[in-house]
Protein backbone atom coordinates (compact mmCIF):
# COMPACT_ATOMS: atom_id res chain seq x y z
CA UNK A 1 0.00 0.00 0.00
CA UNK A 2 2.69 1.92 0.45
CA UNK A 3 3.94 2.93 -3.28
CA UNK A 4 0.44 3.75 -4.42
CA UNK A 5 -0.16 5.70 -1.63
CA UNK A 6 3.64 7.69 -1.98
CA UNK A 7 2.01 8.25 -5.93
CA UNK A 8 -1.17 9.56 -5.00
CA UNK A 9 0.59 11.95 -2.34
CA UNK A 10 3.08 13.14 -4.87
CA UNK A 11 0.49 13.52 -7.54
CA UNK A 12 -1.63 15.67 -5.69
CA UNK A 13 0.98 17.99 -4.77
CA UNK A 14 2.35 20.98 -7.20
CA UNK A 15 5.29 20.23 -8.83
CA UNK A 16 8.10 22.12 -10.42
CA UNK A 17 8.66 20.49 -13.80
CA UNK A 18 12.22 18.54 -13.80
CA UNK A 19 13.87 20.42 -17.05
CA UNK A 20 16.22 18.01 -18.86
CA UNK A 21 19.58 17.98 -18.07
CA UNK A 22 20.81 17.75 -21.57
CA UNK A 23 18.75 20.57 -23.07
CA UNK A 24 20.37 23.87 -22.60
CA UNK A 25 18.45 26.89 -21.71
CA UNK A 26 17.70 29.97 -23.72
CA UNK A 27 20.45 31.67 -23.65
CA UNK A 28 22.40 28.81 -23.50
CA UNK A 29 26.23 28.92 -25.27
CA UNK A 30 26.00 24.86 -24.85
CA UNK A 31 27.68 23.48 -28.55
CA UNK A 32 24.97 22.33 -30.95
CA UNK A 33 24.42 18.98 -32.04
CA UNK A 34 24.22 19.74 -35.54
CA UNK A 35 24.69 23.47 -37.67
CA UNK A 36 22.66 25.73 -37.70
CA UNK A 37 21.22 28.87 -39.88
CA UNK A 38 22.77 31.83 -39.30
CA UNK A 39 20.66 34.67 -38.57
CA UNK A 40 21.74 37.56 -41.37
CA UNK A 41 18.79 40.44 -40.63
CA UNK A 42 20.04 43.42 -38.96
CA UNK A 43 16.80 43.94 -37.84
CA UNK A 44 16.05 40.05 -36.14
CA UNK A 45 20.00 40.15 -34.40
CA UNK A 46 18.77 43.47 -33.00
CA UNK A 47 15.42 42.97 -31.58
CA UNK A 48 16.08 38.99 -30.42
CA UNK A 49 19.92 39.01 -29.98
CA UNK A 50 19.37 40.24 -26.55
CA UNK A 51 17.63 37.17 -25.06
CA UNK A 52 18.98 34.15 -28.03
CA UNK A 53 23.01 34.25 -27.91
CA UNK A 54 24.89 34.42 -31.07
CA UNK A 55 27.51 32.34 -31.67
CA UNK A 56 30.94 33.11 -33.76
CA UNK A 57 28.97 31.33 -36.95
CA UNK A 58 26.09 33.89 -36.30
CA UNK A 59 23.61 31.61 -34.86
CA UNK A 60 21.01 32.56 -32.19
CA UNK A 61 20.07 30.31 -30.51
CA UNK A 62 16.96 28.64 -30.36
CA UNK A 63 16.18 30.56 -33.97
CA UNK A 64 18.86 29.46 -36.00
CA UNK A 65 17.60 25.51 -34.86
CA UNK A 66 14.14 26.23 -36.15
CA UNK A 67 12.35 26.55 -39.03
CA UNK A 68 8.32 26.67 -39.83
CA UNK A 69 5.30 28.67 -41.31
CA UNK A 70 4.68 31.91 -41.36
CA UNK A 71 1.85 31.28 -38.59
CA UNK A 72 4.31 28.84 -36.79
CA UNK A 73 6.64 32.06 -36.75
CA UNK A 74 4.21 34.36 -35.78
CA UNK A 75 2.89 32.46 -32.92
CA UNK A 76 6.06 32.58 -31.58
CA UNK A 77 6.73 36.37 -31.90
CA UNK A 78 3.64 36.59 -30.23
CA UNK A 79 4.81 34.89 -27.46
CA UNK A 80 7.56 36.63 -27.21
CA UNK A 81 5.70 39.55 -26.13
CA UNK A 82 3.00 37.72 -24.16
CA UNK A 83 5.87 35.71 -21.62
CA UNK A 84 8.89 37.33 -21.86
CA UNK A 85 7.60 41.25 -22.32
CA UNK A 86 9.38 42.42 -26.11
CA UNK A 87 8.09 45.08 -27.21
CA UNK A 88 8.24 45.61 -31.02
CA UNK A 89 6.70 48.19 -33.38
CA UNK A 90 4.23 46.71 -35.99
CA UNK A 91 6.72 47.42 -38.79
CA UNK A 92 9.04 45.60 -37.04
CA UNK A 93 6.91 42.59 -36.08
CA UNK A 94 6.08 42.37 -39.82
CA UNK A 95 9.70 43.07 -40.91
CA UNK A 96 10.91 40.07 -38.69
CA UNK A 97 8.28 37.74 -39.53
CA UNK A 98 9.16 38.90 -42.79
CA UNK A 99 12.33 37.56 -42.64
CA UNK A 100 11.90 34.63 -40.97
CA UNK A 101 9.24 32.55 -42.84
CA UNK A 102 11.38 33.33 -45.85
CA UNK A 103 15.18 32.37 -44.29
CA UNK A 104 13.65 30.40 -41.52
CA UNK A 105 10.93 28.57 -43.33
CA UNK A 106 9.88 25.47 -44.98
CA UNK A 107 10.27 24.57 -48.44
CA UNK A 108 7.56 24.56 -50.66
CA UNK A 109 7.46 20.72 -50.61
CA UNK A 110 7.38 20.67 -47.00
CA UNK A 111 4.65 23.03 -46.70
CA UNK A 112 2.05 21.66 -48.98
CA UNK A 113 1.18 18.41 -46.75
CA UNK A 114 0.48 20.87 -43.93
CA UNK A 115 -1.04 23.71 -45.85
CA UNK A 116 -4.83 22.80 -44.46
CA UNK A 117 -3.42 24.17 -40.94
CA UNK A 118 -3.18 27.85 -43.09
CA UNK A 119 -6.47 27.30 -45.11
CA UNK A 120 -8.42 26.46 -41.87
CA UNK A 121 -9.81 23.19 -43.18
CA UNK A 122 -11.68 20.80 -41.14
CA UNK A 123 -10.21 17.61 -41.92
CA UNK A 124 -10.09 13.94 -41.20
CA UNK A 125 -6.61 13.73 -40.30
CA UNK A 126 -4.57 11.00 -40.73
CA UNK A 127 -3.61 9.06 -37.40
CA UNK A 128 -0.66 10.36 -35.43
CA UNK A 129 2.24 7.82 -35.28
CA UNK A 130 2.45 5.77 -32.06
CA UNK A 131 5.08 7.69 -30.65
CA UNK A 132 3.15 10.91 -30.45
CA UNK A 133 0.07 9.59 -29.35
CA UNK A 134 -0.40 11.01 -25.74
CA UNK A 135 2.32 13.43 -25.86
CA UNK A 136 2.29 16.22 -28.75
CA UNK A 137 -1.22 14.73 -30.20
CA UNK A 138 -2.67 14.64 -27.02
CA UNK A 139 -3.51 18.65 -27.43
CA UNK A 140 -2.60 19.35 -31.13
CA UNK A 141 -2.97 17.92 -34.66
CA UNK A 142 -0.37 15.83 -35.93
CA UNK A 143 0.53 18.23 -38.45
CA UNK A 144 0.69 20.90 -36.39
CA UNK A 145 4.16 19.00 -35.25
CA UNK A 146 4.61 18.28 -38.61
CA UNK A 147 4.71 22.10 -39.78
CA UNK A 148 7.96 22.51 -37.72
CA UNK A 149 11.16 21.16 -38.52
CA UNK A 150 13.89 21.05 -35.25
CA UNK A 151 16.94 18.89 -34.59
CA UNK A 152 15.87 16.46 -31.71
CA UNK A 153 17.65 18.60 -28.91
CA UNK A 154 15.34 21.71 -30.20
CA UNK A 155 12.66 18.69 -29.74
CA UNK A 156 13.57 18.34 -25.87
CA UNK A 157 13.90 22.10 -24.89
CA UNK A 158 10.34 22.46 -26.48
CA UNK A 159 9.01 19.67 -24.18
CA UNK A 160 10.61 22.31 -21.56
CA UNK A 161 8.89 25.23 -22.40
CA UNK A 162 5.71 23.12 -22.28
CA UNK A 163 6.65 21.77 -19.21
CA UNK A 164 7.17 25.13 -17.47
CA UNK A 165 4.01 26.66 -18.70
CA UNK A 166 1.38 23.80 -19.12
CA UNK A 167 1.29 21.47 -15.55
CA UNK A 168 -0.82 19.14 -17.73
CA UNK A 169 2.19 18.27 -19.98
CA UNK A 170 4.88 17.38 -17.44
CA UNK A 171 2.40 14.21 -17.11
CA UNK A 172 2.20 13.63 -20.66
CA UNK A 173 5.89 13.80 -21.54
CA UNK A 174 7.19 12.20 -17.64
CA UNK A 175 4.41 10.08 -16.94
CA UNK A 176 6.87 7.51 -16.63
CA UNK A 177 8.38 9.00 -14.00
CA UNK A 178 5.50 9.28 -11.59
CA UNK A 179 4.85 5.34 -12.76
CA UNK A 180 8.23 4.35 -11.71
CA UNK A 181 7.67 5.56 -8.25
CA UNK A 182 4.76 3.18 -7.93
CA UNK A 183 6.84 0.10 -8.91
CA UNK A 184 6.88 0.21 -12.72
CA UNK A 185 10.21 -0.29 -14.93
CA UNK A 186 12.51 2.61 -13.99
CA UNK A 187 14.41 2.20 -17.51
CA UNK A 188 11.76 2.06 -19.51
CA UNK A 189 11.82 5.62 -22.07
CA UNK A 190 9.89 8.59 -20.78
CA UNK A 191 6.88 9.46 -23.72
CA UNK A 192 8.87 13.11 -24.27
CA UNK A 193 12.24 11.09 -25.02
CA UNK A 194 10.05 8.83 -27.96
CA UNK A 195 8.26 11.65 -29.20
CA UNK A 196 11.80 13.80 -29.27
CA UNK A 197 13.07 11.41 -30.63
CA UNK A 198 10.77 10.12 -32.90
CA UNK A 199 10.25 13.77 -34.71
CA UNK A 200 14.12 14.70 -34.47
CA UNK A 201 14.35 11.97 -37.63
CA UNK A 202 10.93 12.35 -39.08
CA UNK A 203 10.75 16.63 -39.15
CA UNK A 204 14.60 17.78 -38.84
CA UNK A 205 16.32 20.88 -39.23
CA UNK A 206 18.38 20.06 -42.15
CA UNK A 207 16.37 18.04 -45.18
CA UNK A 208 16.89 17.67 -48.81
CA UNK A 209 13.66 19.98 -49.60
CA UNK A 210 15.01 22.52 -47.30
CA UNK A 211 18.73 22.78 -49.23
CA UNK A 212 17.60 22.45 -52.79
CA UNK A 213 14.72 25.58 -51.77
CA UNK A 214 17.43 27.46 -50.33
CA UNK A 215 19.46 27.62 -53.48
CA UNK A 216 16.39 28.16 -56.04
CA UNK A 217 14.49 30.80 -53.56
CA UNK A 218 13.57 33.59 -55.16
CA UNK A 219 11.19 36.69 -54.86
CA UNK A 220 7.79 36.84 -56.36
CA UNK A 221 7.23 37.64 -60.05
CA UNK A 222 3.07 37.35 -59.70
CA UNK A 223 2.26 40.77 -61.57
CA UNK A 224 0.02 40.23 -64.21
CA UNK A 225 -3.01 38.41 -65.16
CA UNK A 226 -4.01 34.85 -64.10
CA UNK A 227 -6.81 32.67 -64.47
CA UNK A 228 -9.13 31.55 -61.59
CA UNK A 229 -11.08 29.06 -60.64
CA UNK A 230 -13.15 28.99 -57.82
CA UNK A 231 -16.11 26.51 -56.08
CA UNK A 232 -17.69 27.18 -52.69
CA UNK A 233 -19.81 24.34 -50.56
CA UNK A 234 -23.40 24.66 -51.95
CA UNK A 235 -22.84 28.03 -54.48
CA UNK A 236 -21.29 26.11 -57.27
CA UNK A 237 -18.34 26.82 -59.56
CA UNK A 238 -16.70 30.56 -60.26
CA UNK A 239 -14.27 31.49 -63.41
CA UNK A 240 -12.95 34.56 -64.02
CA UNK A 241 -10.16 36.36 -63.88
CA UNK A 242 -7.42 37.82 -61.01
CA UNK A 243 -4.90 40.80 -61.84
CA UNK A 244 -1.87 41.30 -59.38
CA UNK A 245 0.00 44.25 -59.02
CA UNK A 246 3.17 45.06 -57.26
CA UNK A 247 3.08 46.50 -53.97
CA UNK A 248 5.03 48.56 -51.83
CA UNK A 249 7.59 45.87 -51.58
CA UNK A 250 8.79 42.70 -53.42
CA UNK A 251 6.62 40.43 -51.20
CA UNK A 252 3.42 42.79 -51.36
CA UNK A 253 0.71 42.48 -53.89
CA UNK A 254 -2.47 43.91 -54.39
CA UNK A 255 -5.38 41.98 -56.12
CA UNK A 256 -8.50 42.28 -58.21
CA UNK A 257 -10.91 39.75 -59.07
CA UNK A 258 -13.94 39.38 -61.34
CA UNK A 259 -15.46 35.50 -61.17
CA UNK A 260 -18.59 35.01 -63.12
CA UNK A 261 -20.92 31.48 -61.83
CA UNK A 262 -21.08 28.74 -63.82
CA UNK A 263 -24.53 27.92 -63.27
CA UNK A 264 -26.07 31.42 -64.36
CA UNK A 265 -24.44 35.24 -65.45
CA UNK A 266 -24.08 36.36 -62.27
CA UNK A 267 -20.68 38.29 -61.46
CA UNK A 268 -18.75 38.57 -58.34
CA UNK A 269 -15.96 41.16 -57.50
CA UNK A 270 -13.07 41.33 -55.14
CA UNK A 271 -10.20 43.51 -54.38
CA UNK A 272 -7.45 42.77 -51.78
CA UNK A 273 -4.02 42.76 -50.68
CA UNK A 274 -1.64 40.17 -49.82
CA UNK A 275 2.36 39.05 -48.36
CA UNK A 276 4.23 36.29 -49.97
CA UNK A 277 6.38 34.64 -47.61
CA UNK A 278 9.65 32.55 -48.96
CA UNK A 279 8.58 32.54 -52.45
CA UNK A 280 5.49 30.32 -52.41
CA UNK A 281 3.22 31.28 -49.24
CA UNK A 282 0.71 33.69 -49.65
CA UNK A 283 -1.54 35.44 -47.43
CA UNK A 284 -4.08 38.06 -48.36
CA UNK A 285 -7.32 39.28 -47.32
CA UNK A 286 -10.17 40.30 -49.74
CA UNK A 287 -13.53 41.29 -50.12
CA UNK A 288 -16.31 42.67 -52.48
CA UNK A 289 -19.47 44.71 -52.26
CA UNK A 290 -21.25 43.11 -48.98
CA UNK A 291 -24.37 45.11 -47.82
CA UNK A 292 -24.93 45.64 -43.74
CA UNK A 293 -27.25 42.77 -43.47
CA UNK A 294 -25.86 40.43 -45.66
CA UNK A 295 -25.80 36.75 -44.74
CA UNK A 296 -23.44 34.81 -43.12
CA UNK A 297 -22.25 33.05 -45.90
CA UNK A 298 -22.57 35.99 -48.28
CA UNK A 299 -19.80 35.33 -51.29
CA UNK A 300 -18.64 39.04 -51.18
CA UNK A 301 -17.38 39.03 -47.06
CA UNK A 302 -14.28 39.93 -46.03
CA UNK A 303 -11.75 36.71 -46.95
CA UNK A 304 -8.30 35.64 -45.73
CA UNK A 305 -6.59 34.02 -48.11
CA UNK A 306 -3.69 31.12 -47.73
CA UNK A 307 -2.76 29.98 -50.95
CA UNK A 308 0.28 27.63 -51.93
CA UNK A 309 2.64 28.88 -54.98
CA UNK A 310 4.17 26.24 -57.12
CA UNK A 311 8.18 26.75 -56.89
CA UNK A 312 7.82 27.83 -60.49
CA UNK A 313 5.49 30.74 -60.00
CA UNK A 314 3.10 29.78 -62.57
CA UNK A 315 0.26 27.84 -60.35
CA UNK A 316 -1.43 28.38 -56.90
CA UNK A 317 -3.88 26.78 -54.97
CA UNK A 318 -5.62 27.26 -51.47
CA UNK A 319 -8.33 28.49 -49.75
CA UNK A 320 -10.30 31.84 -49.38
CA UNK A 321 -12.16 31.78 -45.78
CA UNK A 322 -14.41 33.91 -43.35
CA UNK A 323 -16.74 33.11 -40.06
CA UNK A 324 -15.93 32.90 -36.66
CA UNK A 325 -15.11 29.12 -37.31
CA UNK A 326 -13.71 29.79 -40.59
CA UNK A 327 -16.44 27.32 -41.73
CA UNK A 328 -17.10 29.61 -45.04
CA UNK A 329 -15.33 30.01 -48.06
CA UNK A 330 -13.82 28.93 -51.38
CA UNK A 331 -11.59 26.54 -52.86
CA UNK A 332 -9.46 28.79 -54.67
CA UNK A 333 -7.26 27.49 -58.43
CA UNK A 334 -4.99 29.90 -59.99
CA UNK A 335 -2.84 29.70 -63.30
CA UNK A 336 -0.66 32.69 -64.92
CA UNK A 337 -2.40 33.61 -68.16
CA UNK A 338 -1.03 32.83 -71.60
CA UNK A 339 -0.98 34.60 -74.84
CA UNK A 340 -2.16 31.77 -76.47
CA UNK A 341 -6.42 30.13 -75.88
CA UNK A 342 -6.52 28.18 -72.85
CA UNK A 343 -9.57 26.33 -71.59
CA UNK A 344 -9.89 25.86 -67.70
CA UNK A 345 -13.41 25.46 -66.80
CA UNK A 346 -17.05 23.94 -67.26
CA UNK A 347 -20.55 24.32 -66.30
CA UNK A 348 -21.28 20.79 -66.13
CA UNK A 349 -19.39 18.24 -63.65
CA UNK A 350 -20.94 15.04 -65.94
CA UNK A 351 -23.15 13.70 -68.86
CA UNK A 352 -25.44 10.82 -69.07
CA UNK A 353 -24.76 7.87 -71.93
CA UNK A 354 -27.92 8.62 -74.49
CA UNK A 355 -28.07 12.09 -74.19
CA UNK A 356 -28.69 14.38 -76.77
CA UNK A 357 -28.71 17.90 -77.83
CA UNK A 358 -26.81 18.99 -73.81
CA UNK A 359 -25.35 22.49 -74.05
CA UNK A 360 -21.39 22.53 -72.43
CA UNK A 361 -20.22 26.27 -71.01
CA UNK A 362 -16.76 25.83 -71.62
CA UNK A 363 -14.28 29.11 -70.51
CA UNK A 364 -11.52 29.96 -72.60
CA UNK A 365 -8.92 32.86 -72.26
CA UNK A 366 -7.78 34.47 -75.07
CA UNK A 367 -10.83 33.02 -77.34
CA UNK A 368 -10.21 33.56 -81.11
CA UNK A 369 -12.53 35.40 -83.22
CA UNK A 370 -14.03 32.68 -84.95
CA UNK A 371 -14.43 29.10 -83.10
CA UNK A 372 -15.44 25.92 -84.85
CA UNK A 373 -16.39 22.34 -83.60
CA UNK A 374 -13.11 21.55 -85.18
CA UNK A 375 -11.27 23.60 -82.05
CA UNK A 376 -13.17 21.40 -80.01
CA UNK A 377 -12.66 17.58 -78.52
CA UNK A 378 -14.48 16.58 -74.92
CA UNK A 379 -13.42 13.60 -75.43
CA UNK A 380 -14.41 9.42 -76.96
CA UNK A 381 -17.95 9.39 -77.49
CA UNK A 382 -18.95 12.85 -76.93
CA UNK A 383 -19.70 14.78 -80.40
CA UNK A 384 -19.68 18.56 -80.79
CA UNK A 385 -22.59 19.25 -83.09
CA UNK A 386 -22.51 22.62 -83.43
CA UNK A 387 -21.26 26.05 -81.64
CA UNK A 388 -24.09 27.75 -80.17
CA UNK A 389 -22.22 30.53 -79.24
CA UNK A 390 -18.52 31.86 -78.41
CA UNK A 391 -17.00 35.86 -77.55
CA UNK A 392 -16.39 37.22 -73.95
CA UNK A 393 -14.42 34.39 -72.74
CA UNK A 394 -17.31 31.60 -73.36
CA UNK A 395 -17.88 28.51 -75.63
CA UNK A 396 -21.57 27.54 -75.97
CA UNK A 397 -21.55 24.24 -77.52
CA UNK A 398 -24.24 21.54 -78.62
CA UNK A 399 -23.16 17.93 -77.39
CA UNK A 400 -24.75 13.95 -77.61
CA UNK A 401 -23.10 11.33 -75.84
CA UNK A 402 -23.00 7.89 -77.03
CA UNK A 403 -25.46 5.19 -75.59
CA UNK A 404 -22.33 3.18 -75.25
CA UNK A 405 -19.90 5.34 -73.98
CA UNK A 406 -17.06 3.76 -71.75
CA UNK A 407 -18.22 5.82 -67.91
CA UNK A 408 -14.99 7.56 -66.79
CA UNK A 409 -13.63 11.04 -66.79
CA UNK A 410 -13.44 12.96 -70.09
CA UNK A 411 -10.09 15.62 -70.81
CA UNK A 412 -11.55 19.02 -72.78
CA UNK A 413 -9.60 20.55 -75.43
CA UNK A 414 -9.42 23.77 -76.85
CA UNK A 415 -7.08 24.21 -79.89
CA UNK A 416 -3.62 23.30 -77.59
CA UNK A 417 -5.03 23.38 -74.42
CA UNK A 418 -5.80 20.62 -72.47
CA UNK A 419 -8.33 20.98 -69.28
CA UNK A 420 -7.56 17.57 -67.61
CA UNK A 421 -10.92 15.00 -66.07
CA UNK A 422 -13.42 17.93 -67.27
CA UNK A 423 -16.76 16.27 -67.31
CA UNK A 424 -17.73 12.08 -66.33
CA UNK A 425 -19.59 10.15 -68.56
CA UNK A 426 -21.84 7.77 -66.78
CA UNK A 427 -25.22 5.95 -67.31
CA UNK A 428 -26.35 5.84 -63.92
CA UNK A 429 -26.15 7.76 -60.66
CA UNK A 430 -25.43 4.64 -58.22
CA UNK A 431 -24.90 6.51 -54.65
CA UNK A 432 -24.99 10.11 -52.83
CA UNK A 433 -21.89 10.91 -50.92
CA UNK A 434 -23.08 13.80 -48.25
CA UNK A 435 -19.95 15.96 -47.71
CA UNK A 436 -18.78 16.71 -45.37
CA UNK A 437 -19.81 13.14 -44.19
CA UNK A 438 -19.18 13.63 -40.28
CA UNK A 439 -19.59 17.43 -38.80
CA UNK A 440 -19.99 19.73 -36.57
CA UNK A 441 -21.79 22.65 -35.94
CA UNK A 442 -21.94 24.82 -32.70
CA UNK A 443 -24.93 26.44 -30.81
CA UNK A 444 -24.40 30.37 -30.04
CA UNK A 445 -26.54 33.72 -29.16
CA UNK A 446 -25.44 36.96 -28.53
CA UNK A 447 -22.68 36.20 -26.71
CA UNK A 448 -21.07 33.13 -28.51
CA UNK A 449 -21.48 33.49 -32.33
CA UNK A 450 -23.02 30.13 -34.12
CA UNK A 451 -20.76 27.29 -36.13
CA UNK A 452 -22.63 27.03 -39.26
CA UNK A 453 -22.19 23.63 -41.28
CA UNK A 454 -22.85 23.91 -45.54
CA UNK A 455 -23.07 20.78 -46.99
CA UNK A 456 -23.13 19.00 -50.75
CA UNK A 457 -24.13 15.84 -52.24
CA UNK A 458 -21.82 14.64 -54.54
CA UNK A 459 -22.98 12.02 -56.97
CA UNK A 460 -20.96 8.95 -57.88
CA UNK A 461 -21.13 6.41 -60.41
CA UNK A 462 -19.74 2.98 -59.96
CA UNK A 463 -16.97 2.57 -62.80
CA UNK A 464 -15.66 -0.16 -64.80
CA UNK A 465 -15.65 -2.93 -62.43
CA UNK A 466 -19.62 -2.45 -61.76
CA UNK A 467 -19.30 -2.17 -58.10
CA UNK A 468 -19.77 0.66 -55.78
CA UNK A 469 -17.75 2.16 -53.12
CA UNK A 470 -14.56 0.96 -55.01
CA UNK A 471 -11.13 2.77 -56.13
CA UNK A 472 -12.37 3.24 -59.90
CA UNK A 473 -15.70 4.68 -58.97
CA UNK A 474 -16.69 7.89 -61.13
CA UNK A 475 -16.92 11.28 -59.18
CA UNK A 476 -19.76 13.56 -60.70
CA UNK A 477 -20.21 16.24 -58.90
CA UNK A 478 -22.95 18.08 -57.25
CA UNK A 479 -26.84 16.36 -57.72
CA UNK A 480 -30.16 18.27 -57.38
CA UNK A 481 -31.65 17.13 -53.75
CA UNK A 482 -34.19 17.80 -51.55
CA UNK A 483 -32.39 18.44 -47.63
CA UNK A 484 -34.14 17.23 -44.48
CA UNK A 485 -32.69 16.41 -41.43
CA UNK A 486 -33.86 13.03 -39.85
CA UNK A 487 -32.95 11.80 -35.81
CA UNK A 488 -29.90 10.33 -35.03
CA UNK A 489 -31.47 8.00 -32.36
CA UNK A 490 -28.69 7.45 -29.51
CA UNK A 491 -30.83 7.11 -26.47
CA UNK A 492 -34.50 5.92 -26.35
CA UNK A 493 -36.96 9.14 -26.69
CA UNK A 494 -34.14 11.27 -28.56
CA UNK A 495 -35.30 14.51 -29.22
CA UNK A 496 -32.28 16.57 -30.97
CA UNK A 497 -34.02 17.00 -34.39
CA UNK A 498 -36.69 19.33 -33.38
CA UNK A 499 -34.10 21.34 -30.92
CA UNK A 500 -30.95 21.22 -32.86
CA UNK A 501 -31.48 23.69 -35.63
CA UNK A 502 -32.86 24.03 -39.36
CA UNK A 503 -31.27 23.22 -42.68
CA UNK A 504 -32.01 25.87 -45.28
CA UNK A 505 -33.08 24.53 -48.86
CA UNK A 506 -29.59 25.26 -49.80
CA UNK A 507 -28.08 22.66 -47.30
CA UNK A 508 -26.71 25.60 -45.11
CA UNK A 509 -26.91 24.40 -41.45
CA UNK A 510 -28.60 27.57 -38.78
CA UNK A 511 -27.60 25.87 -35.66
CA UNK A 512 -30.10 27.28 -32.86
CA UNK A 513 -29.57 29.55 -29.98
CA UNK A 514 -27.60 28.00 -26.71
CA UNK A 515 -30.26 27.48 -24.26
CA UNK A 516 -31.12 26.15 -22.05
CA UNK A 517 -33.97 25.59 -23.53
CA UNK A 518 -36.85 25.22 -20.78
CA UNK A 519 -38.91 23.06 -23.99
CA UNK A 520 -36.56 20.28 -23.26
CA UNK A 521 -36.71 18.10 -20.84
CA UNK A 522 -34.31 19.06 -18.10
CA UNK A 523 -34.33 22.26 -19.53
CA UNK A 524 -31.02 21.03 -21.11
CA UNK A 525 -29.10 23.07 -23.83
CA UNK A 526 -30.36 22.61 -28.11
CA UNK A 527 -27.15 20.20 -28.29
CA UNK A 528 -27.58 16.96 -29.82
CA UNK A 529 -27.18 14.64 -33.06
CA UNK A 530 -28.87 14.34 -36.11
CA UNK A 531 -28.43 12.62 -39.57
CA UNK A 532 -28.41 15.18 -42.52
CA UNK A 533 -30.15 13.61 -45.60
CA UNK A 534 -30.12 14.51 -49.59
CA UNK A 535 -32.69 12.29 -51.63
CA UNK A 536 -32.46 13.07 -55.11
CA UNK A 537 -35.26 14.30 -57.23
CA UNK A 538 -34.80 12.35 -60.56
CA UNK A 539 -32.43 8.93 -60.01
CA UNK A 540 -33.78 6.25 -58.71
CA UNK A 541 -32.20 2.79 -57.01
CA UNK A 542 -33.02 -0.77 -58.35
CA UNK A 543 -36.07 -0.82 -55.76
CA UNK A 544 -37.42 2.27 -57.41
CA UNK A 545 -36.54 4.55 -54.82
CA UNK A 546 -35.03 7.73 -54.44
CA UNK A 547 -31.04 7.64 -54.24
CA UNK A 548 -30.18 9.05 -50.31
CA UNK A 549 -27.29 10.17 -48.97
CA UNK A 550 -26.31 11.22 -45.24
CA UNK A 551 -23.91 13.15 -43.26
CA UNK A 552 -23.61 12.94 -39.58
CA UNK A 553 -23.89 15.86 -37.58
CA UNK A 554 -23.00 16.89 -33.92
CA UNK A 555 -24.11 20.06 -32.78
CA UNK A 556 -22.65 20.91 -29.44
CA UNK A 557 -22.03 23.91 -27.59
CA UNK A 558 -20.00 26.93 -28.39
CA UNK A 559 -16.21 27.22 -28.02
CA UNK A 560 -16.33 29.31 -25.49
CA UNK A 561 -12.67 30.21 -25.07
CA UNK A 562 -10.75 30.90 -28.30
CA UNK A 563 -7.03 30.54 -28.23
CA UNK A 564 -4.92 33.30 -29.80
CA UNK A 565 -4.86 32.85 -33.83
CA UNK A 566 -1.91 33.52 -35.46
CA UNK A 567 -2.75 36.52 -37.69
CA UNK A 568 0.17 36.52 -41.01
CA UNK A 569 -2.67 38.44 -43.23
CA UNK A 570 -2.10 42.31 -44.74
Amino acid sequence: MIKPLLACVLLTVPTVPLLRAQAPSEGSTKPATEPGIPVTDPLTLSKCGGCHTKDDKGNLSRISWERTTPEGWQEAIKRMGRLNGVTLSQSDSRAILKYLATYHGLAPEEAKPVMFLAEHRAIDEKEAPAELQGTCNYCHAYSRALSWRRPKSDWLMLENMHMAQFITSETAFRHSFFLGLAGSDHDAAEPGEVAAEYLGKTVPLQTPEWSAWRARLRAPRLAGKWLIKASAPGRGKFYGELTIEQGASEEEFKTSVKLKSASDDSVLTRTGQSIVYAGYAWRGRSKGAVGANAPVDDLNREAREALWISPDQNTAEGRWYWGDYQEFGYDVTLMRASPEPTIYGVNVSALKTGSKGAQVRLFVDALPAKVSVADLDLGAGIKVNRIVSSGSGEIVAEVDVAPDAVFGKRDARFGRSTLPNAIAVYDHLDYIKVTPQTALAHLGSETHPKGFQQFEAIGYNRGADGKPQTADDVELGPVDVNWSVEEFYAVFGDDDKGFVGRLSPTALFIPASDGPNPERKFMRNNYGDVWVVATSKTEKDSFGKPVVGKAYLVVTVPTYMKWDQPEVNP
